[in-house]
């Protein structure tokens, strides 16, 4: 019985963990998303100095 309290409890957190983890990141791109002000990323097709690869 203790094994599976255990096992339980570590799937529990672990899942908690993984839920928060992904909602603060969903906020902080939503946020970076709506700031014009922000760096476009170096992936972005419009993003300011493309290097040309040959």
């Amino acid at each position: 019985m203790d094994a599976i309290a255990l096992i339980a409890g570590l799937f529990l957190v672990t899942s908690l963990s993984v839920i928060v983890f992904a909602l603060v990141s969903k906020n902080r791109t939503e946020t970076r998303m709506r700031d014009d002000s922000a760096p476009k990323s170096t992936l972005a097709s419009d993003a300011p100095h493309q290097t040309e690869r040959s």
